[in-house]
């Protein structure tokens, strides 16, 4: 299809997206992309938060995704996620005891910058899930 990405969301798991797109939005560790269809390539480190897909074969479609690399290309986006959910897939219950053990973490961390670190990505992996689920219901 003429001016539409080619877009795979993949995680060790499983294939969540294998489909066309006119726009994507990804969360990358510096803040937020959008791709078109003729983007630059680049290489970048996922973040945790939300993958959007708009138009294409599939239509509108979100993802919760946490850490991994994406890959773009003029015409292709590669997502390869550590985990990936669909929004209706996520336990907020199960979110939110992370969301706590994420900031006992952080309060037991000490002068430990790794283990600071390691508490900022459990916080902000919970907190992505948390804000999926919530605008999905």
């Amino acid at each position: 299809m003429p001016d539409q990405l080619q877009v795979r969301l993949v995680t060790p798991e499983r294939i969540l997206v294998d489909s066309t797109a006119d726009a994507v939005e990804l969360p990358s560790r510096s803040g937020y992309l959008e791709v078109l269809f003729g983007h630059t390539p680049l290489l970048a480190e996922l973040g945790a938060g939300e993958v959007r897909l708009h138009g294409g074969h599939a239509g509108e479609q979100r993802y919760n995704v946490n850490w991994g690399f994406v890959e773009v290309l003029p015409e292709r986006v590669m997502i390869l996620a550590e985990s990936a959910l669909k929004p209706e897939e996520i336990d907020t219950t199960r979110a939110q005891e992370q969301l706590e053990r994420g900031h006992q973490m952080w309060n037991e961390a000490g002068e430990d910058a790794a283990k600071y670190e390691e508490a900022n990505r459990v916080i902000e992996e919970a907190e992505s899930k948390i804000a999926s689920a919530a605008s999905h219901g």
